[in-house]
């Protein structure tokens, strides 16, 4: 049986370029190798693409791209047809074509899950896993999402929007006193929670504006809901649809921000949630029509708030999530009867 030359890219030029690492050198120890000939390919943080032909370890400590004799430069082939990337001699010889079957992009937040690379790819006519440019697009930005999600009447958390020129001191400080403290602040354009501060006061408010504007020149001033941390996972193949249960996070931090994410062990994790079925169902079923109306393909982890009132509210989107050991989208779809090499070879299928 001819193998599937199975590309995944890792890195990237974005501030989650080290749980990209986590999440590919997952996704590279899972792949079965009789099935796939596998190519990582990793993205640097300055933007670089090379074949890395040394141990899975590396990318998982990030030292992949310390070790020269072990990369060779590539770029992606834009011949129609070719379905191929390009290796480029250091000499400056004539480039090789390296044939790809179907790209796993496990790259997260900007230049990568933001629809940039899935274009590329697109323009390429190289199979890849996971959402479109558009979906990807409207998906990590929080306002085009909450915009899209309004027409399908499923509760949001209010908020107020701000450009850098229009965020004046007043401007903020009106929108803090409307929602009604605390608030959260978060880049409109940034994954993990990059950025996000949660804001008791007005000089609060203020510093958790600068902080987000550090990482977009959107942001959002958005309502705090009190209610359970709820996520589910959508699988998407050529049109038939696997939605998880519910998984249920409780923070070890006062919300679930980056630490609390990825360096911290005071997290609890529930699946199923500690919620009725009822509820659980209803959570999936929401998680399908949002993934439904943004056009999404393939797979995202869609959040949701449960208030103690049983409301549902839609938090946010991720169209390429996390891929880890103890990452929730593979934790759920495994819950689900999946193993993660199965997982893997279904999103592959579905891609191409």
């Amino acid at each position: 049986m001819k193998k599937t030359v199975l590309c995944v890219l890792f890195g990237g030029r974005s501030s989650e370029y080290e749980i990209s690492l986590l999440s590919a050198s997952s996704v590279l120890e899972n792949a079965d190798p009789e099935r796939y000939e596998i190519l990582p390919v990793g993205i640097t943080k300055e933007g670089a693409w090379y074949v890395f032909r040394g141990a899975y370890g590396a990318i998982r400590d990030g030292s992949w791209c310390n070790e020269p004799e072990r990369l060779t430069r590539v770029t992606v082939d834009m011949t129609p047809g070719a379905h191929s990337l390009l290796a480029l001699p250091p000499d400056g010889g004539a480039p090789c074509r390296m044939p790809v079957d179907v790209v796993f992009p496990v790259l997260h937040g900007a230049y990568g899950e933001d629809g940039a690379v899935q274009g590329m790819l697109e323009m390429a006519g190289i199979p890849f896993v996971g959402c479109g440019h558009e979906a990807s697009a409207v998906s990590m930005d929080k306002a085009m999402t909450k915009a899209v999600v309004a027409g399908t009447g499923i509760r949001q958390a209010a908020c107020a929007v701000f450009r850098r020129e229009e965020a004046d001191r007043a401007a903020l400080l009106a929108a803090g006193e409307r929602l009604g403290y605390p608030v959260f602040v978060k880049p409109a354009r940034a994954g993990s929670s990059v950025g996000v501060s949660k804001a008791h006061d007005a000089a609060q408010l203020l510093a958790a504006a600068e902080k987000a504007f550090g990482e977009d020149e959107k942001i959002l001033v958005e309502e705090a809901i009190v209610g359970s941390e709820v996520e589910v996972a959508v699988l998407e193949e050529k049109g038939i649809y696997t939605v998880s249960d519910c998984a249920e996070i409780v923070a070890g931090a006062e919300f679930y921000d980056y630490d609390a994410k990825y360096n911290s062990d005071a997290s609890v994790t529930y699946v199923p949630a500690r919620l009725p079925e009822t509820v659980r169902r209803a959570v999936s079923g929401c998680a399908e029509r949002i993934f439904r109306a943004i056009g999404c393909r393939g797979l995202s982890r869609v959040d949701f708030f449960v208030t103690p009132e049983g409301e549902i509210v839609f938090n946010e989107i991720n169209t390429m999530p996390g891929f880890t050991s103890i990452s929730m989208y593979p934790k759920l779809m495994i819950h689900a009867g999946l193993t993660y090499a199965e997982l893997i070879d279904r999103l592959a299928a579905a891609a191409m």
